[in-house]
């Protein structure tokens, strides 16, 4: 089949650079290739099958701030194409978002049937062709065009969009025609903690400031006690500024955890001594002033060797320092890690400085380009790594949508 545009994996990185270019070159034929049955599998599931669309920071630099790999590279095409711009293209395509309080940004209906059925129309209204179980087995350039290599049959075009996500066998190809690419690992991954004092405490949620001993990685922000170990935003945003360091390590490690973040060491101790001035007849193990849930509390004391029935004014010195300690310096052995639900996220991919981040065009080879995941970019949780895709499938349509007004002679 002879194409002027196609692109490898029919995710929102894929999609959103095939409408990009359609609604601008509606001449152009477009073909989206897809491995998969389905296309746009990662939205359907993100956010708990409400899309996490974006996250509410509207300032480029900041934005960068969330990306462990990619924060340099994105700074400028997020000048290009940022958070509000996203909004602004969803709801000129009929999708009404809104920000939640932790800034994140999803559709109104809360389903992500709403972004799909978006982009699946708009690449249906501008005769976007999708093909699904399409898997590519080769790619090479023969003369001024691209060719495509697949079980179903081969496909030429003039450009070239690998969209394909965290794809092995792409990056093996891609690996095949020069590109180099970096080693990928798991990233946004929980934690798996065997230990006595979480034993019974499956969601609890509180903020903490959790640190890799031996490292210099530590993240602050709600961690949820799960029945395999730890997860929540905070234990999530280790992952993924660690991720490398902890596939180094084998997922074998030891954190330690501050379940009050916002005080200090030395003013625990005086509140705790306060406590136990004012509040002497009643049992330790009780809930106090400390602002933690009551069943993570109760563990704690426990740790800390204090039976259940004893009092504040019975509490020995060596017992108040072994709870600050229990509250500020609890260590946890970490043994291995689960994925986050489905949303399997990786570091590694394309080499950035083999990209010109103006066009997402390859430095190698002209006319071949690269959106979203497939590339050395990941972020923590929040609408992130989708805003990766948009913006980076906005520029790539852009930049073939000006090649190809430029070039008419050659379409």
């Amino acid at each position: 089949m002879n194409c002027d545009v196609v692109i490898i994996g029919g995710g929102a990185a894929g999609f959103f650079t095939a409408v990009n270019i359609a609604e601008h070159q509606k001449k152009l034929k477009i073909a989206i290739l897809e491995r998969g049955a389905e296309v746009l599998s990662k939205v359907k599931i993100s956010g708990g099958g409400r899309c996490n669309v974006t996250h509410a920071c509207f300032d480029p630099k900041e934005l960068t701030l969330f990306y462990p790999r990619g924060k340099k590279e994105l700074l400028g095409p997020f000048h290009q194409f940022c958070s509000g711009d996203t909004i602004s293209w969803f709801e000129k395509h009929g999708v009404n978002l809104k920000i939640e309080e932790d800034n994140r940004i999803f559709p109104d209906t809360d389903s992500s049937q709403t972004i799909i059925d978006c982009l699946t129309s708009t690449a249906k209204k501008y005769n976007v062709e999708v093909l699904k179980g399409v898997a590519v087995q080769s790619i090479f350039k023969k003369e001024n065009r691209w060719k495509v290599e697949t079980k179903k049959g081969s496909f030429q075009c003039q450009y070239l969009v690998f969209a394909s996500g965290s794809s092995p066998k792409t990056w093996e190809m891609l690996s095949h025609l020069g590109h180099r690419i970096v080693e990928p690992v798991p990233s946004l991954f929980t934690f798996n903690i065997k230990d006595k004092r979480l034993e019974g405490l499956m969601g609890v949620s509180t903020p903490a400031l959790v640190e890799v001993k031996g490292e210099k990685l530590t993240a602050e922000g709600p961690l949820l006690i799960t029945h395999w170990g730890m997860s929540g935003p905070g234990i999530l945003k280790l992952s993924a500024w660690g991720a490398r360091i902890l596939a180094k390590k084998n997922y074998q490690f030891a954190i330690q955890v501050n379940w009050l973040p916002n005080t200090t060491k030395e003013a625990i101790k005086e509140q705790l001594l306060t406590i136990k001035k004012e509040h002497g007849k009643k049992a330790v193990s009780k809930r106090t002033e400390i602002m933690l849930p009551s069943r993570l509390w109760y563990k704690i004391v426990e740790a800390a060797n204090i039976e259940e029935d004893t009092k504040w004014a019975d509490l020995s010195a060596k017992q108040l320092n072994q709870l600050v300690l229990q509250l500020t310096e609890a260590e946890f052995k970490v043994n291995g890690k689960s994925t986050f639900k489905e949303e399997f996220v990786t570091a590694g991919g394309i080499e950035l400085k083999e990209i010109d981040f103006k066009t997402m065009q390859s430095k190698l080879f002209q006319h071949l380009y690269f959106a979203g995941e497939v590339l050395n970019i990941d972020a923590i949780t929040g609408g992130f790594n989708f805003q990766n895709a948009w913006t980076t499938g906005f520029i790539a349509a852009r930049a073939i949508v000006e090649n190809a007004q430029n070039n008419k002679d050659e379409i």
